[in-house]
C-alpha cells in the first residue's frame, strides 16, 4: 500500500516495553537512534551461541578489543581469551536466548549502559535431551565505535534461577531479524543521513513501497534519504505485534506495527502509527539479514501531537 507522506517510511524497533509516545521527551526522541545501533549489537551478540556456523568473526566484530566478559565460567578478557571460550562450546548443543526486556541508560562521556532480562534454553548439557532453561540478567556497557554502532567494552551475566522446560524454542530468528530491524532505523535515524551502510543492509533487486513511488535500487534510496527522508529533525518510534515467519529457505516475512513520533524543523511534535510488511533473505555467514521488499500502510494518518 502507498502511503501518504514520506515520513511513515521509517520505523523504529524496541525490543521491550517502553514510555507511552506522550510521555517521551525531545531528548529521549533525539537520542532514539543510538538506542536501535545498541539493540541492533546487542541482538547480534547472541547470533554465534544460536548459529555458530555464522563464524566467530561476527561475534569478534562487536567487541572492543579490551572487552571484559564474566559470566559463570569466569572472566575472559580480550578478543583471544573471548574467542577461545565459545569455540570450545559443543557442537552439538543448541542455544536459545529470548530477551523478556531491555533498558539503556545514557552517560556523558557517549556510553550507554544496557540492561536486558533474558530467558536462556540450552538442549544438549543436560542428559537424555533434557531442556535447561535459565533467568539471566545481562548488563553491557557500550563505547562509540566507528560510524553508527557502538561496540561492547564489558559484558557482565548474572543468572537468576535455573529449571528445566518441556521442549526447545529456538531464539534465532527473531534475534537476528530484530538486529537487522535495529540496525536500519538507527542508519535511518541517525543525523548524519549517510546512505553508504544502508548498503550491507540491501538484496539485489530491493522495492521499498514509499509514498514516492517505488524504489527499486540503491541511488533511489540514496535520494529518498537526502530528501524525503530528512524531512523531520528526529524521529523515534515504538513496537507492537512484531512477528517473523520463515517462508523459504533462508527467506524470512517480518510483520510490524509502530507508533511513531518527530520532531519537526520548527519543533512541532508529530505523531502517527503505521504497519511494516518487509520480506529479508538471510546469509548466516554475513554480519546482518537484507531486506529485499518494504511495503507500509498508514494505521493512524500523521498528525501533530496536540492536534
Amino acid at each position: 500500500m502507498r502511503v501518504s507522506t514520506l515520513i511513515f517510511s521509517t520505523a523504529l524497533l524496541v525490543g521491550s516495553a517502553t514510555q507511552g509516545l506522550a510521555d517521551m521527551t525531545q531528548d529521549e526522541i533525539r537520542r532514539g537512534f543510538e538506542e536501535h545501533a545498541a539493540l541492533a549489537q546487542y541482538h547480534r551478540w547472541y547470533q554465534f551461541y544460536e548459529r555458530p556456523e555464522g563464524g566467530v568473526g561476527n561475534s569478534l566484530d562487536i567487541l572492543t578489543e579490551d572487552v571484559t566478559v564474566t559470566s559463570g565460567l569466569g572472566t575472559a578478557n580480550g578478543h583471544a581469551e573471548y574467542q577461545a571460550r565459545v569455540t570450545q562450546l559443543p557442537a552439538s548443543w543448541k542455544n536459545a536466548h529470548h530477551v523478556r526486556s531491555t533498558e539503556i541508560t545514557h552517560n556523558d562521556d557517549d556510553t550507554m549502559r544496557l540492561t536486558a532480562e533474558i530467558t536462556y534454553q540450552n538442549q544438549g548439557l543436560l542428559e537424555d535431551g533434557a531442556v535447561r532453561a535459565a533467568d539471566l540478567t545481562y548488563t553491557v556497557d557500550l563505547v562509540p565505535g566507528e560510524g553508527v554502532l557502538p561496540l561492547l567494552s564489558e559484558v557482565k551475566i548474572d543468572q537468576n534461577s535455573e529449571s528445566t522446560v518441556e521442549g526447545f524454542d529456538d531464539a534465532y530468528t527473531e534475534n537476528r531479524m530484530k538486529s537487522l530491524v535495529h540496525y536500519y532505523l538507527a542508519l535511518i535515524e541517525d543525523p548524519s543521513r549517510d546512505p553508504e551502510p544502508m548498503r550491507e543492509l540491501f538484496a539485489e533487486g530491493i522495492s521499498l513501497n514509499f509514498s514516492s513511488g517505488a524504489i527499486t535500487d540503491f541511488e533511489g534510496f540514496a535520494a529518498w534519504l537526502a530528501g524525503p527522508g530528512s524531512q523531520v529533525e528526529a524521529s523515534t518510534h515504538e513496537i507492537e505485534n512484531f512477528s517473523v515467519e520463515e517462508t523459504g529457505e533462508n527467506t524470512y516475512a517480518v510483520s510490524m506495527e509502530f507508533d511513531w513520533f518527530g520532531i519537526a524543523p520548527d519543533g512541532t511534535e508529530l505523531l502517527a502509527r503505521t504497519k511494516h510488511d518487509w520480506t529479508v533473505e538471510n546469509d548466516v555467514t554475513e554480519r546482518f539479514a537484507r531486506i529485499k521488499t518494504v511495503d507500509v500502510e498508514v494505521l493512524e494518518p500523521f498528525r501533530p501531537k496536540d492536534g
